[in-house]
């Protein structure tokens, strides 16, 4: 059984390595990568950083601090398309949130995107659709949500000249779990 998952593991790094491999080819300028760079879903491994600072929240005016960790991951899937994982992670930090005088430290409830993406952008539109899950992954009970939930993603960019306009909308619906659906601004 132990040698099952090692051999599932095995083969998906060697997936990810080959398409990384074959990335790493092909020449890119300085303007193509500040462009990719500017578009969510292109195919280039990025792992941005969030930070989020809130004072007054809760009725006791604390104090929370989060940090979205992002990694971009896509995926070839022929000539045409990419496969686009797009995780965020919160790590939290709050104080007189959930109560007056406490404090909690962790992990959050993880956001989970998939995007399927043409590969090929026209007159600077680049679009993509798919789904989002929330998995309940939070270490402590008051930095997360206690539920899963899956539903649509999509996203649309025009990307022009040094600027990047767009926008990302989704909607999730619960379907386990014992907490109360509230997604807070996670991303």
């Amino acid at each position: 059984m132990k040698y099952k998952y090692i051999s599932i593991l095995v083969l998906f790094f060697l997936f990810i390595t080959n398409n990384i491999n074959s990335q790493e080819k092909e020449a890119v300028s300085a303007e193509d990568l500040a462009k990719q760079l500017a578009n969510p879903v292109a195919a280039l491994i990025s792992v941005p950083l969030q930070n989020n600072f809130e004072f007054g929240v809760g009725p006791h005016n604390g104090f929370k601090y989060n940090l979205n960790v992002q990694p971009v991951v896509p995926i070839s899937l022929g000539e045409k398309w990419n496969m686009i994982s797009r995780t965020i992670i919160p790590i939290i930090s709050q104080n007189d949130v959930s109560q007056l005088g406490e404090s909690e430290f962790g992990l959050g409830d993880i956001l989970q995107s998939v995007f399927f993406s043409p590969k090929k952008v026209n007159n600077g539109f680049v679009w993509g659709i798919g789904p989002v899950f929330l998995l309940p992954t939070a270490t402590d009970d008051a930095l997360g949500i206690d539920k899963w939930a899956v539903g649509p993603n999509a996203l649309v960019l025009k990307l022009q000249g040094p600027w990047t306009y767009g926008v990302l909308v989704n909607h999730m619906w619960s379907y386990a779990g014992s907490g109360i659906m509230y997604v807070p601004d996670i991303g």
